[in-house]
């Protein structure tokens, strides 16, 4: 399955974390969600976000190896890769940003965000895996 896919992540208690070139940033305790795509194999990569042991390679790598930080549900579409960055776009709008999070490869302002309410989630047309 090729598509776009939203992990929906909890951070229990408010945390500075390295991320990658990024460098340390504070997340505060919540839910947030990223967004990301795999045109290939969809399931092997959101497999790999939930492992615990890989290398850390992407943005999204260094602050799911944190132990105060986990995987909710994870949401998908079918979808090119464009929708990513139209998702990120739509809820940069509505929820709180995260600088250059995941979107190093696009001009979006970020790929991640902390959600204010779950229910701007179900507004972007994406399913639930069902974990």
């Amino acid at each position: 399955m090729k598509g776009i896919y939203i992990l929906l992540i909890k951070i229990d208690k408010n945390i500075e974390a390295r991320i990658g070139s990024l460098g340390n940033i504070k997340f505060e305790k919540g839910n947030y969600a990223y967004i990301g795509s795999a045109q290939n194999n969809l399931e092997k990569r959101v497999a790999r976000h939930k492992s615990k042991n890989k290398k850390t390679f992407w943005h999204i790598d260094y602050l799911l190896s944190n132990k105060h930080v986990r995987i909710l549900k994870v949401f998908f579409k079918e979808a090119g890769k464009a929708e990513e960055c139209k998702i990120a776009k739509k809820l940069s709008k509505t929820e709180d940003v995260i600088p250059k999070f995941g979107c190093s490869d696009c001009k979006c302002q970020s790929h991640l965000f902390r959600i204010k309410n779950l229910k701007s989630i179900a507004k972007l047309g994406v399913k639930n895996v069902g974990n």
